[in-house]
């Protein structure tokens, strides 16, 4: 019940904001320009849906692309991060070692 509560409260406030930001006449008519923008895609696409498909396709290959690299960074990044934890952790076993005999 409360999740239905929350849902149909964002989805009215969504669609009272976006009314509400079409009394200016710049976002008007940028929605129109966007509107007739989208028209044009689809219809595109909808007359020729193998572009569409491959399209896509190279989307899904330019994001997985940049994922893998990311990802290889972050992991490069903790390694480095692991690296120095180990070097400092020995320092201090060492100097402990040092300290007790």
């Amino acid at each position: 019940m409360g999740k239905r509560k929350l849902c149909l409260g964002l989805l009215i406030g969504t669609i009272t904001g976006g009314l509400l930001s079409l009394l200016d006449r710049d976002a008007r008519n940028y929605a129109k320009e966007k509107m007739t923008d989208i028209r044009s895609g689809s219809s595109y696409y909808v007359k020729r849906p193998s572009e569409a498909v491959k399209g896509a396709k190279d989307a899904f290959g330019r994001f997985n692309t940049t994922f893998t690299k990311g990802a290889d960074n972050a992991i490069n990044a903790l390694e480095q991060v692991e690296g120095t934890l180990e070097q400092f952790t020995n320092k201090n076993d060492r100097e402990e070692l040092n300290n007790n005999l």
